[in-house]
């Protein structure tokens, strides 16, 4: 941690003793720090980027789960609850701001790098934080491959709201606590109706939407009556019947 100076933001506010705010001046003094270019990337991925980058993880694992076989549906239904988890986060999250009421950090504390303008909600809990992990957590039920990299992906964004300077270090974990606790919490009711509608999709003509179509395997393709005859060997009675 930086020590505490005399005439330093953290010195003039006060705060030099309260942890949270002591790591929000460390993480955001990074910005300060940075060159103008880094921070604009820095920004991007921040409010638009690890939201992407989560949806092609989820991509990528519902192209895996579709190729479980008999647990394809329940994996893909799996996924199905992530997004659905994350919205009902951010829906939980509302009672949550409007009751603690924290303004923003660069509201009450000078010197922050703020890289997005014209925050004026409240600040705890994050939202993007919220977000991020829910859908991380909801993945990693799915698939512990993608799930690990989708985890990975929602820490990152925490950091990247503490280095915007648009939240404090406790608004980023209360943020990861609720998603958590949303995804896993709900996954048993959610999970018992969206299995049984997963299931019913794969036996319709979207079902590759759940199950890939197996290869290789009797019964797939055209039907025997379909393809054509392939000519097989004659015998020596066969050719002198043709013959005569």
């Amino acid at each position: 941690m930086a020590g505490l100076s005399l005439g330093s933001p953290l010195a003039e506010s006060g705060t030099g003793s309260n942890p949270d705010v002591t790591l929000l001046y460390d993480i955001n003094g990074l910005a300060k720090d940075a060159p103008h270019w880094f921070d604009r990337v820095m920004e991007f991925v921040g409010e638009f980027g690890i939201i992407f980058g989560l949806a092609l993880v989820m991509l990528g694992a519902w192209w895996g789960a579709r190729k479980r076989g008999a647990d394809a549906p329940s994996a893909v239904a799996g996924l199905v609850w992530a997004p659905l988890a994350a919205g009902v986060a951010l829906i939980a999250n509302i009672p949550i701001r409007n009751f603690v009421e924290r303004p923003r950090p660069f509201k009450d504390h000078q010197g922050l790098e703020v890289l997005v303008a014209g925050k004026s909600d409240y600040s705890f809990v994050s939202d993007h934080a919220t977000l991020a992990m829910a859908l991380a957590v909801g993945v990693f039920m799915a698939s512990r491959k993608y799930g690990l990299a989708a985890i990975g992906l929602a820490l990152f964004e925490g950091f990247c709201r503490v280095y915007m300077g648009v939240h404090y270090p406790t608004d980023v974990i209360g943020g990861f606590a609720l998603g958590t606790a949303v995804a896993l919490l709900l996954a048993p009711l959610a999970m018992m109706l969206l299995t049984p509608l997963a299931t019913a999709v794969a036996g319709s003509p979207v079902g590759w939407l759940v199950r890939a179509a197996p290869r290789g395997r009797p019964g797939h393709g055209p039907a025997a009556a379909d393809r054509p005859a392939m000519p097989g060997p004659r015998r020596r009675g066969q050719d002198e019947d043709l013959a005569a």
